[in-house]
Parts: C-alpha cells; structure tokens; sequence
C-alpha cells in the first residue's frame, strides 16, 4: 500500500509538473502573439483560446512534439493564418542552450544538404531551361547557388520555374531571385511590421552576380504546398505579366514572420508583419495565387512544356529541333 501511494504522489506530482509547465509555455506563447501578431483584432480569439485551454488542460497529457503540433493547428484554426507555427526543439538543452548564430551554422549546414532548396537545373528538349525549386535559404549561403543555376540557364529560350514543392523562406534570396527578371532597379514590395512601426521597402537589384533572364517567356509551376516566399516569386511576376503560373492554387501565406524562442524548448513562428506589392497594392494573403492556366499539379509540368514548345513554334524560334521535330515531340507529350 505504500508503493501504490509513493507512486500515485510521484504520479501526481508529474501531472501538476507538466500541468504549470505548459501553463508557463502557454502564457509566454500568447504574450509574443500579442505583442507582435500583425492583426491586432484577431487577438481576442487567440487569447479566448488560450484560456480555454488552460482550463480544460487538455495539452497536459500531450508530449512536447505532440502539445506543439496540436497548438500550430488551433492558432492557424482561429486566426486563419498559415503562417503561424510551434515546434519543439529536439535539441533543447538547459545546460548548454543554443545561441542564435549556432542555430544560423545548423541550418546552413542543413540546407547545404538540400543544396540551398535547387532539386534540379537542366536544360530541356526545345532549348527550354528547367529549375526545380523547393525552398528559399538563406541569401548569403545560397546566392552562389542561385548564380550559378541562372547562369547555366542564361542561353535558354524559355525558362520553367518548379515552386510545387517550395515552402518559402529568406526574404532577402526572395528578392535576389526576383531580380534576375526585373531590368531596373525599383522597389518590389514593402512590409509593414506591426511591433516596430515600420515599413521596410525591399528593392530589386540592378545588378546580380549571375546573368538575369530577361524578355523571355517563364512559366511557374504551382501546387497547394506552394507557400510564403514560393508564392511570392509567383505573385510578383505573374503579376507584372512577366510569367504564366500553371498549376493548382497555392497556399495564401502573405505575411512574414519572425521567430521567437520559448524558454529555448519550442519555436514560435508569428506573423508580425503585412506585405503590399508597389505594383498592385495588394497581396495574396488568404487568397493565394489563382494560375493562368489551372491544372493538377501532376500535370503541371506537362502542360507548361507543351506551351512553351508551342510558343517555339508560333514564334519560329531557333532551337536546336527543326520545326517537325518540335511537332513530333508535342504529339509525344499528349499521348
């Protein structure tokens, strides 16, 4: 009887452990949100929803990885933002806590892997340039990597751009990447940023260490995975009638975010800042980016190739296919 009761107290004593734990985290994560979320009115809800859980202490019986993933699916519930995300640092370490130029190294050591987000370059049938692109890095880790990936696609006729698979990222490689198709120097977008006050104005570059691709016909592949800084790329080109986007409707992910680390065990993703095109005035925030042609994702590809190789034709533009073999080939794709 006295095991059974030392351990319904260590029992006890764990729940009310996990209980005031989270409680703590809970209070943290909606103090940040408050002070930072760029919409100010949808906070009510958040906090409602903060409280309710507190209550009903529902994420006690939660494990770290699983209070973290069932927490990013409620905020993005109530507030219908994408952006928002929870994540729990696996690598936590009270003794030896990780700074932020240490976080910096892991996750450029963690993209060079994935080659900076560049899946694929390769130069198609017909002279059409290919680059299948699933992640924006880092801006100074991965700039050679783009240069080189735009150089090797320089002498092209066409240029399709694979974002079915891309899940955003640096702001700063977004407009890098914009401005090998942007001829003059101009403001892109500004971002409102709601804790500072400011709006910061993020400018394309008149110069860029590789070759930019200008006056040619681009096609962007997009899906539902399609997000943040992908439909960007997307939206500020589509746009400006410079490329034809093919595919599914993407995510609707407009507002940045800044991260945010709770008592350095989870990561907070909170959008604390609203972009607008100088073109437009607008973003695609809620509404993602509808395609100029849709199709499945699955098909996307296919479908792009085709109009680029008729264009080829309507055009008559030299490639290393005579004209009958560019035929030949679009009656191969359709089979």
């Amino acid at each position: 009887m006295k095991k059974i009761g030392l351990l319904s107290s260590i029992l006890l004593c764990s729940l009310l452990f996990a209980q005031n734990d989270k409680t703590k985290i809970l209070t943290e994560i909606s103090d940040k949100i408050k002070e930072n979320y760029i919409d100010e009115k949808v906070f009510k809800s958040i906090d409602s929803l903060f409280q309710i859980e507190i209550k009903s202490g529902n994420f006690n019986s939660l494990d770290e990885k699983e209070f973290a993933k069932n927490l990013t699916q409620k905020l993005r519930t109530v507030t219908k933002d994408k952006h928002f995300f929870v994540k729990y640092l696996d690598n936590y370490s009270a003794q030896n806590p990780i700074n932020e130029k240490e976080r910096e190294k892991q996750d450029n050591f963690s993209n060079s892997l994935e080659n900076y987000g560049f899946e694929k370059v390769e130069r198609l049938e017909g002279n059409i340039g290919y680059i299948n692109y699933k992640g924006f890095a880092e801006l100074k880790s991965s700039k050679k990597t783009l240069e080189a990936a735009m150089n090797f696609v320089t002498n092209t006729n066409s240029l399709i751009i694979d974002l079915r698979e891309n899940g955003g990222g640096d702001n700063a490689m977004l407009v890098e990447f914009c401005s090998y198709f942007l001829d003059e120097k101009e403001i892109l977008y500004t971002t409102y940023f709601r804790n500072s006050g400011k709006t910061v104005k993020n400018r394309i570059q008149s110069n860029v260490a590789g070759k930019k691709y200008l006056n040619k016909n681009i096609y962007i592949l997009t899906s539902p995975k399609t997000f943040s800084a992908g439909e960007a790329l997307a939206y500020f080109l589509q746009e400006r009638k410079l490329a034809k986007v093919i595919g599914e409707k993407t995510g609707g992910a407009a507002n940045p975010v800044d991260p945010y680390y709770i008592q350095n065990k989870y990561l907070l993703l909170v959008p604390d800042g609203k972009i607008t095109s100088t073109y437009s005035g607008k973003n695609w925030e809620h509404i993602g980016i509808i395609p100029d042609k849709i199709v499945s994702q699955e098909n996307a590809f296919k479908a792009a190739y085709l109009l680029a190789l008729q264009e080829i034709i309507n055009h008559k533009t030299k490639t290393e296919l005579s004209e009958s073999e560019i035929k030949k080939l679009i009656i191969k794709l359709n089979q």
